[in-house]
């Protein structure tokens, strides 16, 4: 099928993966991490799809081919130098301090920093293609995967998908709001899930929302979210438009036409976004900041902190206050006047 005026993520790959409807018990499967970490002053030069922080004011990095780095203020540690060559994605480290690393080749992988426990389709996932962490109110890890979201007990898998009445089995992004829906960011329509059901949202013309990489929930518990909506079809051709959306809770507003492909809150409760100008992804990208002041107006205050011919990614807002933002080629840290490139000029880490 034919795009028109697509609004996509750049490195997107489409995955040939099985998905298995089960319940399975997970065994353990233990790699010891006996090989010392790799130190470097640099920080990665491949993409940084995410970017986090741990509960000791670390920054955590997934970079795509260049492994899983923790940033403690001087040093970049590679905490998995030891697995191989892994196509990581994102990173997350859940309340008892054990840390979830996913990739898009060979499922996830859980460090309780003195080894790995690995989880793939054989332990009951639902796909090796993951995509995103995010562990809820009660505990659960889920997973978003190409072959449905997993949700992990801690002894077992539960797979949600088609079948369960998941709108598409390609999930991006997995968000839990105050009252305890959680909303899926898919590849086909997004929709959100009470426990119960899965319903997809649309906007006030019937629409719904195609492609969501980036969502989030405001103070008010205002969800904001980027994403396309399709406009017409000719043949297999579908024409879709771009945009950054707020819901208030009775109606979905469109804030722009810009291609969205990360959001955050800050303590302030300005909204930052990563995305591209133009809806189609190609040309500039840009990392922008929504005034709190005006974010409720049909129109916010919107600035432009930097704009790069190159993909940005994940972002983050650190314990002080500096903003952080993957990109294709490394990570960046914005403290409010400098930006700062930690690669190494040179190409090496």
């Amino acid at each position: 099928m034919k795009y028109i005026q697509v609004y996509a993520l750049l490195l997107t790959v489409v995955f040939n993966t099985s998905c298995k409807q089960r319940q399975t018990n997970a065994p353990k499967d233990n790699i010891s991490a006996e090989t010392k970490d790799s130190i470097s002053i640099y920080g990665p030069n491949s993409m940084v799809r995410n970017v986090k922080q741990d509960r000791k004011g670390n920054i955590l990095i997934a970079a795509s081919f260049g492994g899983i780095l923790r940033y403690d203020g001087k040093s970049f540690t590679n905490l998995t130098s030891k697995l191989g060559s892994r196509r990581f994605w994102d990173v997350l480290e859940d309340r008892k301090g054990n840390l979830w690393f996913s990739s898009t080749d060979s499922g996830v992988y859980c460090y309780n920093g003195k080894s790995f426990q690995h989880f793939t389709t054989r332990e009951g996932l639902a796909s090796n293609a993951v995509m995103s962490v995010y562990e809820d109110r009660a505990g659960f890890i889920w997973f978003g995967t190409t072959g449905g979201a997993s949700r992990y007990d801690g002894k077992s898998f539960r797979n949600f998908t088609t079948k369960q009445g998941l709108s598409n089995n390609g999930i991006n992004v997995i968000l839990e709001d105050k009252n305890g829906k959680l909303w899926f960011g898919t590849r086909g329509n997004a929709c959100f899930y009470d426990g119960k059901t899965f319903t997809v949202f649309k906007n006030k013309d019937g629409k719904a929302f195609h492609n969501v990489w980036g969502i989030t929930e405001d103070k008010k518990g205002h969800i904001w979210f980027g994403a396309t909506t399709i406009e017409d079809r000719k043949g297999d051709t579908l024409i879709v438009k771009a945009g950054l959306w707020h819901y208030d809770g009775r109606a979905f507003t469109k804030i722009n036409q810009k291609g969205t492909s990360a959001i955050i809150e800050d303590k302030k409760g300005n909204i930052w976004t990563t995305g591209a100008v133009n809806p189609n992804g190609v040309g500039a990208w840009t990392l922008s900041r929504y005034d709190q002041n005006s974010l409720y107006n049909k129109k916010p205050a919107v600035a432009e902190i930097m704009s790069i011919q190159k993909m940005l990614c994940g972002i983050l807002e650190a314990n002080d206050g500096s903003i952080w933002f993957g990109s294709l080629n490394g990570v960046y840290r914005y403290d409010g006047k400098t930006i700062t490139d930690f690669k190494n000029k040179g190409g090496q880490n």
